[in-house]
């Protein structure tokens, strides 16, 4: 396997079905990032991804990953209408969230969402995990997603970073990158030269678009969003960067044609 740092320059690729591996998203913004077997797709990409957030209510603030690493240990996953949440002490929730007829205006990035405010008994319990009052809202597709709906990651391009640190397990801890799809490929950084293209992924089509920049989130562990590792520090040293300096892991994507379910 090469372990070059460029991606390969070959202007056209050909147009064959790539393995996913696994698809992965959640149903509340910034919690645990986990495989999903029955997921299905429409244009705004996997259908229940980020339905719901959390919001700071007297900030006005939907609450983000980087800022709440505690969130990571929050593990979400619907069942039919209900929604549960487990924490790592064992306490839970399955619910079905109702609307409470409230919709407060809060920020995301620098950016108006209409988080239109729940009720559930999901709240006291994330508030007591996340120490602060906290909200669960329901939000418009997309919403709340920083770029594309799609994310793409491919094993090759993790293998690589994981041999640069030290780390030949990486692979296995795929989720702190929080893609929707996980692809097999051989060559690493290969993703970055679909740009542009439509392509097939198991059984979706997708237009590949640019590289996804990479932010501390990476550094969190997966599972207890402890942190400790040198991911994006370790990326910055050898990977193209943004003007904000954050290192390119990975690409986008849209959702062209997908299986009705």
């Amino acid at each position: 396997m090469s372990s070059s740092a460029s991606p390969p320059s070959a202007a056209s690729l050909p147009d064959e079905v790539l393995d996913v591996c696994s698809i992965g998203f959640t149903p509340i913004k910034g919690t645990r990032h986990q495989p999903q077997t029955e997921a299905s797709f429409d244009e705004h990409g996997p259908v229940g991804d980020r339905r719901y957030c959390l919001v700071d209510t007297d900030t006005r603030r939907v609450l983000r990953t980087v800022q709440n690493p505690a969130l990571v240990a929050v593990a979400a996953a619907f069942h039919g209408a209900q929604l549960e949440i487990s924490l790592p002490d064992g306490r839970s929730v399955c619910a079905a969230p109702k609307t409470s007829g409230e919709v407060l205006t809060c920020d995301y990035w620098g950016r108006p969402v209409a988080a239109e405010l729940m009720q559930c008994p999901h709240d006291a319990l994330l508030s007591s995990w996340l120490g602060k009052p906290v909200r669960l809202a329901h939000v418009p597709r997309g919403d709340v997603v920083f770029g594309e709906p799609i994310t793409i990651v491919t094993t090759a391009s993790i293998r690589d970073l994981g041999e640069r640190l030290g780390h030949p397990d990486l692979l296995a801890e795929a989720a702190r990158f929080r893609a929707t799809l996980l692809v097999e490929t051989d060559v690493p950084y290969i993703e970055e030269t679909w740009n542009g293209r439509e392509m097939t992924f198991g059984e979706i089509r997708i237009r590949v678009g640019g590289p996804i920049p990479r932010c501390a989130v990476m550094d969190l562990h997966p599972v207890t969003g402890a942190r400790g590792s040198r991911l994006l520090k370790s990326l910055a040293a050898y990977r193209p960067r943004n003007d904000a300096g954050e290192p390119h892991f990975g690409v986008y994507g849209q959702v062209i044609d997908a299986p009705r379910s």
